[in-house]
Formats: structure tokens, C-alpha cells, sequence
């Protein structure tokens, strides 16, 4: 008789606790996420395209090949050290294989490559990855091709002097052939996405 009760007060126990309201489940912010990630982007493109122009200046279109390939490396660094992100440039046709478009973000890219701009402004795509500790989420920002001055070194008529010597830099360099508003690459912001779950 005593186990038949006990049995019972367990059942009731059980409906119980199946009544109460459950914890939902944390959702990605991804307005903090952009808020996070554009003065990254903005900041990243505006020292590059700085240093850029510069060295141009100093050195015509070969000076600032140069300076691209050391500059834009340093930037990222600088800038994931300063923000607690991972931030890199990306690129379909790419200059430099290490920055070729992960399969995870492909999706993401390709959405970029078919409208780079979203009402006068680069677009950017928000992808989440992983699960857990290792969950990651990661905005794209598009580096649509400018007249100047990306046209030079990126667009369909290069000096050939010039492509000689960005060959010298970058053997089997793909990221020629573009023209104003195509997309050029993208910059990838990576986080980890506990940081903004809520």
C-alpha cells in the first residue's frame, strides 16, 4: 500500500514539473553583432584604402601592391587584437589562396557576389557555425571594387609591367578582371557566439 502511494505523489511530482514553464532557448542578437562588427569594417577599409593612396603617391600602382600585401595583413591583426574578434579578408578570386571563401560561409558569399551593395552601402550576411563553447558567429562585409583606387591593380585593363609585378608577389593571382561595384572580396569578422546570445 505504501509503495502504491509513493508511486502515486511520484506521478504527481513528475506532472508537475512537466507544467512548468521552460527556459527559452538563447537567440543569436544580431544587431549587436552588427554593431559590434561595422566599426571593424569601417575602420579596416578606411586605413587600408589610406595607405593605399599613400603609397601610390609615393611609389605609382607597383609601391602600393607592395603595401597592400603587407598593410592589409597588418590591419586585421591590429584590429582582432584591439576587438577580441578574428578579422580577415575573403575572396572567391582571390590574390592570395589563404584567403579563399571557407565551404561554410560559400552560401553566405555567394549571396554578396549577387548584390554587393544594399542601398549605397556594402551588404554583409550574418552566419552562425558550430555548436556549444565552439559555436561561431561571422558577419561578411562586401568590399565592392572602386574605381580608385582598386581599378588599377583589380580591373580589366592592368599595365603589364604592373601585372608582371604582381605576379612576382602572387603566383596563380586570380583577383584581376573586375569592374566598379562588383564584388571584390569581403571582410570576415569572426567571433565567438556566446558573446552575443540572449
Amino acid at each position: 500500500m505504501m509503495a502504491r502511494r509513493l508511486t502515486a505523489l511520484a506521478v504527481v511530482a513528475l506532472a508537475g514539473c512537466a507544467g512548468e514553464p521552460q527556459e527559452p532557448a538563447p537567440t543569436l542578437d544580431e544587431a549587436a553583432v552588427i554593431a559590434a562588427s561595422m566599426p571593424i569594417a569601417q575602420g579596416f577599409q578606411a586605413q587600408l584604402k589610406a595607405q593605399l593612396e599613400a603609397a601610390i603617391a609615393a611609389g605609382g600602382p607597383q609601391g602600393g601592391v607592395s603595401v597592400c600585401q603587407e598593410a592589409a595583413l597588418a590591419i586585421a591583426q591590429g584590429q582582432s587584437e584591439a576587438s577580441g574578434a578574428e578579422v580577415s579578408r575573403i575572396a572567391e578570386k582571390h590574390r592570395n589562396p589563404a584567403g579563399g571563401v571557407p565551404p561554410e560561409l560559400a552560401d553566405a558569399y555567394a549571396a554578396l557576389v549577387a548584390a554587393p551593395l544594399t542601398d549605397g552601402q556594402p551588404s554583409r550576411q550574418i552566419v552562425q557555425t558550430g555548436s556549444g563553447a565552439a559555436a561561431k558567429v561571422h558577419i561578411l562585409s562586401a568590399i565592392p571594387m572602386q574605381e580608385q583606387p582598386c581599378s588599377v591593380c583589380h580591373g580589366t585593363s592592368i599595365d603589364p609591367d604592373l601585372k608582371s609585378h604582381i605576379d612576382s608577389l602572387y603566383p596563380g593571382d586570380l583577383a584581376t578582371g573586375f569592374t566598379p561595384g562588383e564584388l571584390r572580396g569581403a571582410l570576415l569578422i569572426s567571433w565567438d557566439a556566446a558573446k552575443f546570445m540572449k
